[in-house]
Order: structure tokens, then C-alpha cells, then sequence
């Protein structure tokens, strides 16, 4: 079990991270089109609210799983995880898909 869970914790970091990557990037490629001029943040300020909306959801994710994380080394000597720590867990892993 607690490879699984350490796997599972592997994965969800990893997909955390490389989405984290991937949309600093294009939110650095769209602050450069939108410098070009004023008139481009009328069509492209939504898009770049969308992108740093993503950020903010890593930012939860990575709460979330640094919780599960506690939770579960700071629990009497117990190594499992209640069914709603594992359905978080799932989730965090899920919304990286």
C-alpha cells in the first residue's frame, strides 16, 4: 500500500509540475503578444486569466496533496489514509488528466 500511495503522490507531483511548466510558459509567450499592443488585451485577456486560473488550481493541488502528505505521517503510527483522503488524492490526480 504505501508504494502504491507513494507512487500515486510520485505521479500527481509530476503531472502537477510539468502543467505548472507548460502554462508559465504560454502565459510568457501571451504577456509577449499582448505587449505588442494595448488593443490586444481585448481578445486576449481572457485567455490569460484562464492560464493563471490553471496556476491557482496547481497551487490548491499542491495544498491538498501536502495535506494528504501530513495527514498521514502525523497519524498515530498509522500508515493508512481514510476513504476521503484517497478520494482527494485521486482527485488531485484526475484534474491533472
Amino acid at each position: 500500500m504505501k508504494k502504491d500511495l507513494d507512487s500515486l503522490i510520485e505521479q500527481a507531483l509530476s503531472n502537477i509540475n510539468n502543467d505548472r511548466q507548460e502554462t508559465e510558459i504560454l502565459l510568457g509567450e501571451l504577456k509577449e503578444y499582448m505587449g505588442v499592443s494595448k488593443e490586444r488585451y481585448s481578445d486576449s485577456g481572457t485567455i490569460a486569466a484562464k492560464f493563471v486560473e490553471t496556476l491557482q488550481r496547481s497551487n490548491e493541488q499542491l495544498v491538498k496533496l501536502a495535506t494528504l502528505v501530513y495527514k498521514k505521517e502525523s497519524d498515530s503510527g498509522s500508515t493508512s489514509l481514510s476513504e476521503e483522503d484517497k478520494a482527494d488524492l485521486f482527485d488531485i490526480i484526475n484534474e491533472e488528466k
